[in-house]
């Protein structure tokens, strides 16, 4: 099949790789602008790489960009990993239209955040979802969804890179045999368990000790690695990541730091303690584990995390 992929970062990489090796054409890659800085996207190294034709538009609204896109007779467009506006008519000039990669059970966090949102609203499980995009976000009929549970110690990194980055590539080497196949399913989401959350930023990611120990855990690995959960130590921002829950008491004031060993900072919540395995003090730009910064004199048992702006 005549595949046009847009995408962008290791997933798309490995989107492209995998399309290869199941024997599509690949008719045209899309990958991000090079940076001011630093190294080109990956999708654009791979298909340097492998010689295949490559370009790297900022946008897709143009006549000019509807027309080429138009003129690849592409009969499938795969987007993995996309975060630029891709107007309707473009998703709908391949013969087959476009199929999109989302990181959740659609309609269930649509967004660009959905691994974090999950996880900061203690979701029992996740997965991810290959549709049919249209002009809305993350509204589109689904073609192919899989699910899987989240871990009472994952981060964000680790369920996407363990386990939702795998399933990604493998259900969508499914759903193009699905399409090839002429089975490919086109279910209507159902609206009324549809939500929407915005980009998890810092303004979400302020950590208030006064909340159970489980809204805590849950909140440092939904923003682990990024954002990077945090809460104010003497003027300056520490972030957390890698929580652990305890089933001790908490044994002081909430945002108290309770002990530090080598395990990790145990804090203070309302209802239990917390243990803290990894943080960095800005400006710093390094993680560390808190014992290193207790052996400087910069982390002690008895200080007090606030809430951000509190």
């Amino acid at each position: 099949m005549r595949i046009a992929l847009i995408g962008q970062a290791l997933f798309a990489q490995k989107a492209l790789e995998a399309l290869v090796a199941h024997g599509e054409e690949i008719v045209h890659v899309f990958a991000p602008p090079d940076p001011p800085s630093g190294k080109p996207d990956p999708l654009k190294a791979k298909a340097v790489e492998l010689g295949l034709p490559l370009s790297q538009p900022r946008s897709f609204k143009s006549d000019a960009a509807y027309e080429h896109f138009k003129a690849l007779n592409a009969d499938l467009a795969v987007m993995a990993f996309v975060t630029i506006i891709v107007p309707e008519r473009i998703l709908y000039a391949p013969r087959h239209k476009s199929i999109c990669f989302h990181p959740s059970i659609l309609p269930r966090h649509r967004g660009a955040s959905a691994i974090n949102w999950a996880i900061i609203q203690g979701d029992s499980e996740t997965g991810v979802t290959w549709f049919w995009p249209d002009k809305g976000i993350d509204t589109g009929p689904i073609l192919v969804q899989r699910r899987v549970p989240i871990g009472e110690e994952d981060t964000v990194g680790s369920l996407y890179f363990s386990r939702l980055f795998p399933l990604g590539i493998d259900s969508m080497i499914e759903a193009v045999e699905l399409i090839k196949r002429g089975a490919a399913p086109a279910i209507q989401q159902d609206e009324r368990l549809a939500t929407y959350e915005p980009p998890c930023r810092d303004e979400h990611a302020g950590v208030d000790f006064r909340m159970s120990a489980r809204e805590v855990h849950n909140l440092i690995r939904g923003c682990d690695p990024q954002p990077g959960a945090f809460a104010e130590l003497a003027g300056r921002r520490l972030r957390m990541y890698e929580p652990r829950l305890e089933a001790s008491a908490p044994g002081g004031e909430p945002g108290t730091i309770l002990s530090i060993d080598k395990d990790g900072m145990r804090v203070a919540t309302a209802d239990a303690s917390i243990l803290i395995r990894r943080v960095r003090l800005e400006p710093d730009g390094k993680k560390a584990d808190p014992a290193e910064l207790a052996a400087s004199g910069v982390l002690g048992a008895g200080m007090k995390l606030s809430k951000p702006g509190a």
